[in-house]
């Protein structure tokens, strides 16, 4: 189950850069809204090392992809969980294209499990999916689809 988690987080992490990539708009007012304005371009420069992360967790595994996960979603925790403590709109961290709504304890807790389990990876060390069980590689699927529905509330 270890796996599916790492890997579920992972293929979050993928699709979450990749949607950013392609309009970066939300995500750079989420972020004028925390008080760190920045141009689109650095928000696609960031989505894409997101993607490329996820990606290589996905097809490399090993340690050094999981330990950066685990300081992504751990910034992730620490970004929503300020956007909570002052109130301010964040639209799930503007992840997922979503309309701005006020950031929920959820979202940090799934951020802050999916930080863990990417750090329990990194300490092991993860082996790429595409050396995976089907069993893993379906429990990864079903982690990433989990974790989109709740983050975003569908």
């Amino acid at each position: 189950m270890g796996a599916a988690l790492v890997g579920g987080a992972a293929l979050l992490l993928l699709a979450a850069g990749a949607l950013k990539l392609v309009d970066p708009t939300r995500t750079a007012l989420a972020l004028a809204a925390r008080g760190w304005p920045v141009p689109a371009w650095v928000v696609r420069a960031g989505a894409l090392a997101e993607a490329v992360l996820g990606a290589a967790v996905l097809v490399m595994g090993g340690y050094v992809p999981p330990a950066l996960m685990a300081v992504s979603y751990f910034g992730f925790a620490w970004f929503v969980a300020g956007a909570l403590r002052s109130g301010t709109p964040v639209g799930t961290c503007a992840c997922f294209a979503q309309p701005d709504t006020p950031p929920r304890p959820v979202h940090v807790a799934v951020d802050a499990a999916f930080a863990l389990a990417a750090a329990g990876g990194a300490a092991i060390g993860v082996d790429p999916l595409l050396d995976a069980s089907l069993w893993v590689v379906a429990g990864t699927v079903v982690v990433a689809v989990t974790g989109y529905v709740i983050l975003t509330g569908r």
